[in-house]
């Protein structure tokens, strides 16, 4: 048996599950908005399992990311070429579900 949910249904899940603060709230739109198109490219629908989402997904700015990843960025001449070196790892290895507005990545962790 499914339940269709909305935005605030899928924060609400986070909080009962005391994940409140596992992704920004910027972040949990990235995800909602990910599976819902996830399921509209797809025809499956997803059971909502909010701690197999804090499993798989992180939520981090790159230079978090190249740090968990050892990802060498010494060679990149500035922030955006650091970024981008960064998004392209994340593309090589895993997928992206988005980026937010305060630059960070929300990405299938691997």
């Amino acid at each position: 048996m499914y339940q269709t949910i909305n935005f605030s249904d899928f924060c609400d899940a986070f909080r009962s599950h005391g994940r409140e603060n596992q992704f920004s709230y910027e972040a949990l739109s990235v995800l909602f908005d990910f599976f819902e198109a996830f399921e509209d490219d797809t025809g499956e629908q997803i059971e909502l399992d909010v701690i197999a989402i804090c499993c798989e997904f992180s939520e981090d700015s790159f230079v978090e990311i190249a740090e968990n990843y050892d990802i060498d960025l010494t060679d990149c001449d500035d922030t955006e070429e650091k970024i981008s070196t960064v998004e392209e790892y994340l593309n090589d290895n895993t997928y992206i579900a988005g980026e937010t507005g305060a630059g960070t990545f929300v990405y299938q962790q691997f």
